[in-house]
């Protein structure tokens, strides 16, 4: 299928904003990239949500490499996250399909709206 060139410039760019949120903020990329999917790009918000997951694990793998090469990752504190993480993943994905799209955005919403509200009051 060929994508059209404003639509592969929109790819790529929503790719570089989530790269580089990804890298500055530590998996931030993902809290931009889904807006982007939905809005920008015009996915559905499933798929969306899902795109986004695909799209962020190479980049956290990227991104985890580059702090890792500079001794920015302590790997003894960082398993307990990693375990629980791995099975809250797989927990959501095998019942992603039986959540409603809008309790995910709202979800989603709220979730944003908490990062951004502790950011600013801390």
């Amino acid at each position: 299928m060929e994508v059209e060139k404003s639509l592969k410039l929109k790819l790529l760019t929503t790719g570089a904003a989530a790269g580089v949120l990804n890298g500055f903020f530590g998996g931030g990329g993902g809290m931009a990239l889904v807006p982007l999917l939905r809005g920008w790009i015009g996915l559905e918000d499933a798929r969306a949500f899902a795109t986004s997951v695909a799209v962020m694990l190479p980049l956290c793998a990227v991104s985890a490499a580059a702090y890792f090469l500079r001794g920015g990752i302590d790997l003894g504190a960082a398993w307990p996250f990693l375990l629980g993480g791995l099975a809250g993943g797989i927990l959501s994905g095998l019942s992603f399909k039986r959540v409603p799209p809008k309790l995910l955005v709202r979800a989603f919403a709220l979730l944003l709206l908490f990062g951004g509200l502790r950011s600013v009051l801390a």
